[in-house]
């Protein structure tokens, strides 16, 4: 079967492969394309597109939004974005970026006074791009403060923990509009992930309302049954398939490119009715 992966990060926000290396794993795994969605940024793409260019890889511009619904924090990804709409989308991730920029600052003051020496302005000399919880939780392993990565989340940078406050989320609704004005193709990331079934069941209808396209039916953590049920929604709601490993390299060593945790499989087939979508829409 040919193969790809419509979510993956690098460099800038909160990956560890740069996006050329993003593109030679890509080729390694002999993916036949591969989708670049750094969070809140398209900083990366260009490298990643003239990284892909004379190769056999189909390189697809990407980006994964940070949102908002029912309280809860939703991620929208954007696909097949155009070069000469970067400039826009960038004005509009600049209030989610300066929220982002707020919080971080609040949470690494937080941690510092709660004895881990962390220092915001080292973290940003040391990480080219959007700085996350991820980036922090790489630190504070880098230090020794902790064994993996998971084990900050589960802990000291959970919202349950009292140090980390969430920045304020644009509407999720808002943020697919917003993908689908500029002609990209608005997908929501691993549904099961952020809502329950009944959550997602509420936030569908008015998302293909304001432009949705797609939903991730293929996911690295999904179980089987978790892909089967995703596959059933997408469906009922007339909704075309997604999917893709959220890779990070080294900052979630379980997941690889293109194959998540060993049993993953996105077919092309997936890209070619999302390019669809879009073609119609223009």
């Amino acid at each position: 079967m040919i193969t790809c992966d419509l979510h993956t990060h690098s460099t800038f926000s909160d990956g560890t492969f740069t996006p050329s290396q993003i593109v030679k794993e890509a080729l390694r795994a002999n993916l036949s394309a591969v989708a670049l969605t750094d969070h809140n940024t398209v900083a990366g793409l260009m490298e990643f597109l003239g990284a892909a260019r004379g190769t056999a890889l189909e390189a697809i511009s990407g980006v994964e939004i940070s949102t908002g619904y029912l309280g809860k924090e939703v991620h929208i990804v954007g696909l097949f974005l155009e070069q000469e709409k970067y400039a826009k989308l960038t004005d509009f991730l600049d209030v989610i970026n300066r929220r982002k920029e707020e919080s971080n600052c609040a949470l690494v003051a937080a941690l510092h006074t709660a004895g881990y020496e962390l220092s915001y302005g080292e973290i940003r000399e040391r990480h080219q791009g959007n700085v996350n919880r991820a980036v922090i939780a790489s630190e504070l392993l880098r230090k020794g403060y902790i064994r993996e990565m998971k084990e900050a989340f589960r802990g000291v940078l959970s919202a349950k923990n009292g140090l980390y406050i969430p920045p304020e989320r644009i509407p999720a609704l808002e943020a697919v509009h917003f993908l689908q004005s500029i002609n990209a193709v608005p997908v929501l990331a691993h549904p099961f992930i952020s809502l329950t079934e009944g959550e997602l069941r509420r936030f569908l209808p008015e998302a293909k309302e304001h432009g949705l396209a797609a939903m991730e039916t293929r996911y690295s953590t999904y179980a089987p049954e978790v892909t089967d049920a995703a596959h059933a929604i997408a469906q009922e709601f007339e909704l075309l398939e997604s999917g893709g490993s959220d890779f990070h390299g080294e900052n979630k060593p379980d997941i690889h490119l293109g194959s998540g945790t060993g049993d993953l499989v996105v077919p092309y087939g997936f890209v070619q009715k999302l390019y669809a979508w879009k073609e119609n829409r223009i």
